[in-house]
């Protein structure tokens, strides 16, 4: 018998039509929508030809959906996968796009490339548009930079920035639905032209044209196309909103214009919408096409049922207040009042109810712990190891996270956790370094065997094979040492396969070296010879054979299984593949310009139950809707989380640039010009740089309020000072801790 909080009995008896859901963190929104969608398909109001379209967020989402909705019809005595369908976003604009491609003009057997192929076509095109354009760029360069900066700037920063510009203009122009053609129309009637603007268009152009020349579109063109294949054919949009009489949407704060334009014609006039999100865990929103407005604008609607899930089990009492007050601070006593709309109330998060069957912890106002005093960056990251080493001991059974705004210092943590041989699991990073390293170290190998004659190359395979005597201090010198050895012989083939006229090793033995490093090289040698044999195999089995050399732990060896089975399909899809490009595929693993899917939380789901008595490291974006007994929360200082004062540096401001401009805000400000006139007589350059900051400092509240309520029982919040030593506590931190201080203060007997 399933036990129903009074606001989910409300939602459960939705009668049909729009209604609009805002939930907190641990309210339960998932289940509830899954029960409710069991109920819909229960009633027995459905054809045989109908589905409730269940549309959320993300792959992970879409099983858990598929697996509660069927738990639910199944306990009803009903069919399981039946009467309805779950899709990300992507997912059902490939469903509207693949049925009748001819209607945006894609042939049947259109392709959709992968993020891989997307991100090389985008690196192409800004390499060939920065040879011929690199003028254009060098006008925003700081001018009180000598020759010498500018000229690394340009060598080491620019390729860079040019390709998070070119990603930016390209999701952009097309969730404006503007084709290169119809922005190009556009461009041409400004009296002026827009520098930025006309340097997205020329790359926006180029991507286009590879796509085209391929045959494929990318993921961004799927929901545009799906958009323009509903507008196209009314019947077919008659037959999709007969097909789909019910839409569930979920994370529908992350909603984009596109989707919400979508969904809307999908429902139609007299249709049933349910939309369901919290906009105070809308952290998706710098740079991309998503806005948490869209959810508020359509529960401010007269027409729309407006309703609430406030109650959460997941944390304490203390924690629930400490969030509550993050929300209210924000809307109250922000000093920027341009933000104070960044967190919404109501809801504000409720305690279960007393009968609940699931009440929240125990609580214990001393178990949250928020560090006012700055550290340095390695102090902060000691400190936390600290806490860990002691606090895990007495905690084998429960769950514990440290979580970071980004990924750099999730990754100098795990050097430390390892170093003191303290269990973890970083797959909440942005890969697991188990993932990364694995790909890396057979990648070197390989790099290697496409290349013998390479002494530099062979260096480095050494050290992957010595990886774990490099850690160790005893052994590190003869390790390096050995390294420059091979570094400098002149001819491999006179150390690997020596002659009986010229023996590398044998000469050394006339020198100073002792007999570990000569009985090292030895060794050495002899592994590599049996690498260069298992060249004549199959690429997969080279990659099992590395692997059983390399690994002994069972996450190290199945990830070499999984290298082997993707260079193998690799291999498969392109038969002009020799070593060498093989190579950059697991080059591309290693550093993280790919999802390794089969490794990735992103798809599989992450289960935090499942590493009790083990750190799990993860930045915030990464740990949401996810939950932990202990959460510790680093780096809240202004760099990571800035207030909007003069004082805060962003991260997206380069210090290169004039006047520290966010070309990438000020290109986006820009394209929206060159489509409004008003919006083109208002464009003043700084000014869109200004609001991003702005919607920067949003944002960055949200994340806050994200990592807060992670937390189950015990919280800790710390920060750094940088670098440099010259940031501050963030803002917010500052707020929370005097309301903190204040309230243990009154609670202490005196």
């Amino acid at each position: 018998m399933l036990s129903l909080r009074p606001k989910q009995q409300e939602i459960l008896a939705y009668p049909g039509g729009l209604m609009g859901i805002s939930a907190v963190p641990g309210s339960g929104k998932t289940w509830t929508l899954s029960l409710l969608a069991a109920k819909i398909i229960a009633a027995g109001g459905l054809a045989d030809d109908q589905e409730v379209l269940v549309v959320t967020l993300v792959n992970s989402a879409v099983d858990n959906f598929y697996q509660r909705v069927g738990t639910f019809i199944n306990q009803g005595g009903l069919l399981p996968n039946l009467g309805y369908r779950v899709r990300t976003l992507h997912g059902l604009a490939h469903d509207i796009v693949r049925e009748r491609p001819a209607l945006v003009g894609l042939e049947a057997n259109f392709q959709i490339i992968d993020e891989r192929e997307a991100d090389a076509i985008r690196s192409e095109v800004t390499h060939a548009w920065l040879q011929t354009h690199m003028d254009l760029l060098i006008t925003y360069i700081d001018s009180e930079l000598d020759e010498s900066r500018v000229n690394w700037v340009s060598r080491e920063q620019l390729p860079g920035l040019v390709r998070d510009l070119a990603l930016t203009f390209i999701r952009s122009a097309k969730d404006m639905r503007l084709t290169p053609e119809k922005l190009r129309q556009q461009l041409d009637r400004l009296p002026v032209p827009l520098p930025l603007a006309e340097l997205g268009w020329g790359m926006y152009a180029d991507y286009q044209r590879a796509l085209n020349y391929r045959g494929a579109v990318d993921f961004d063109d799927l929901v545009r196309l799906a958009l323009d294949a509903l507008e196209r054919d009314p019947q077919y949009l008659e037959r999709l909103q007969r097909r789909w009489p019910y839409i569930l949407e979920d994370e529908a704060q992350d909603s984009s214009q596109l989707q919400e334009q979508i969904l809307a014609l999908l429902v139609g006039d007299q249709g049933n919408w349910v939309r369901v999100g919290d906009p105070n865990q809308a952290i998706y929103e710098t740079f991309t096409t998503a806005n948490p407005k869209f959810l508020r604008q359509f529960t401010q609607r007269e027409d729309v049922q407006r309703k609430e899930l406030p109650n959460s089990g997941r944390s304490t009492q203390s924690i629930i207040d400490l969030a509550n007050y993050l929300v209210t601070w924000t809307q109250r006593e922000h000093p920027v009042d341009a933000v104070r709309d960044a967190l919404q109330s109501p809801p504000l998060i409720e305690p279960a109810p007393e009968t609940d069957p699931q009440p929240n912890p125990p609580d214990d106002p001393s178990r949250v712990f928020l560090t006012i005093k700055g550290v340095s960056p390695q102090d902060e990251i000691m400190r936390v190891a600290d806490s860990l080493e002691r606090w895990l001991p007495d905690h084998p059974d429960n769950t514990v996270a440290v979580l970071t705004p980004r990924n750099i210092r999730g990754e100098e943590l795990a050097n430390e956790l390892t170093r003191r041989k303290i269990d973890f699991v970083d797959s909440l990073l942005r890969a697991s370094s188990t993932t990364r390293f694995s790909a890396g170290a057979i990648g070197n190998i390989l790099h290697y065997l496409s290349d013998p004659g390479s002494s530099r190359r062979l260096a480095r395979v050494y050290e992957v094979w010595r990886r774990e005597e490099r850690r160790d201090g005893e052994t590190k010198k003869q390790v390096d040492h050995i390294v420059e050895l091979i570094r400098k012989i002149p001819r491999l083939e006179d150390y690997l396969w020596p002659g009986s006229e010229k023996d590398w090793l044998t000469e050394l033995i006339n020198s100073n070296e002792s007999q570990e490093v000569l009985t090292e090289l030895a060794i050495f040698r002899q592994v590599v010879q049996r690498w260069q044999a298992a060249i004549l195999l199959p690429v997969d089995q080279v990659t099992l054979t590395l692997g059983q050399e390399l690994f002994t732990e069972p996450d190290e060896l199945a990830i070499s299984h999984k290298l082997a089975l993707l260079l193998r399909r690799a291999s498969q899809s392109n038969p002009s593949w020799r070593l060498p490009e093989l190579t950059e595929e697991l080059r591309v693993i290693a550093k993280n310009e790919r999802r390794f899917l089969g490794f990735s939380q992103d798809d599989t789901g992450f289960d935090p139950q499942k590493y009790r008595g083990k750190v799990v490291l993860g930045t915030i974006h990464k740990a949401k809707g996810l939950e932990w007994d202990r959460v510790y929360l680093m780096s809240v200082n202004n760099y990571d989380f800035p207030s909007g004062s003069q004082y805060d540096q962003f991260i997206s401001e380069k210090w290169y640039l004039r006047g520290h401009l966010n070309l990438e805000a000020e290109m986006q400000a820009q394209l929206e010009a060159v489509i409004s006139p008003d919006e083109y007589h208002w464009y003043q350059e700084g000014r869109a740089t200004a609001e991003a900051r702005l919607d920067y400092v949003r944002e960055r509240l949200r994340l806050l309020y994200v990592g807060i309520t992670r937390a189950k029982s015990e919280l800790v919040i710390t920060w750094n000072t940088g670098r440099r030593g010259d940031l501050q506590p963030a803002l917010a931190l500052v707020a929370l801790y005097n309301y903190w201080d204040a309230r243990l203060s009154r609670s202490t007997p005196q």
